[in-house]
């Protein structure tokens, strides 16, 4: 007889939860999981794993790579990638979605590049000072851009996007 214990009878329900959003599932040795979206033509993975404290961790692998964050039960995960989905969904409508996606990867890319930078060079001071400058000015451009862009989305606040960014320091 098979014995499954509660956060697998949990996991099953929230993998039928998934597919019914359309999503092909991996189980890899049941602690990761890869779940696969096809909207429109693109698609949308994600990849979350058990932690060693029964945490989940969650990241966006596709349309491009982005860690999500920690949560404490898959139904979070689940809720998360709903609205996710939903609103990717709703990107797509946008004639500059393909642009978006574009400034996405060169937004990774970059800091991926600095990260090359820092871990390969010794930067001076005034270079990491000129770095600084230029993203406290780039931060003030989306926050200008946000004020004077209507909000396509309203079931949710955004998680990172506040009135008042601020560079670590």
């Amino acid at each position: 007889m098979t014995f499954m214990s509660s956060r697998m009878v949990r996991h099953e329900l929230n993998k039928e939860e998934l597919k019914k959003l359309g999503a092909k599932f991996i189980d890899i040795q049941g602690v990761m999981f890869y779940v696969k979206f096809r909207i429109n033509n693109y698609k949308i993975s994600y990849l979350y794993h058990l932690n060693s404290d029964n945490t989940y961790f969650l990241e966006r692998i596709k349309p491009y790579t982005m860690a999500v964050g920690n949560y404490s039960t898959e139904e979070e995960i689940v809720d998360l990638i709903k609205v996710d989905i939903e609103q990717f969904s709703n990107a797509m409508k946008s004639k500059h979605f393909k642009n978006f996606l574009d400034i996405d990867m060169n937004i990774s890319k970059l800091v991926r590049i600095f990260e090359d930078l820092y871990l390969y060079y010794n930067l001076d001071d005034d270079d990491i000072d000129k770095i600084n400058g230029e993203l406290d000015q780039l931060l003030e451009i989306f926050l200008q851009i946000k004020f004077k862009s209507e909000r396509v989305y309203l079931k949710k606040e955004p998680d990172v996007l506040k009135d008042n960014l601020q560079l670590q320091k």
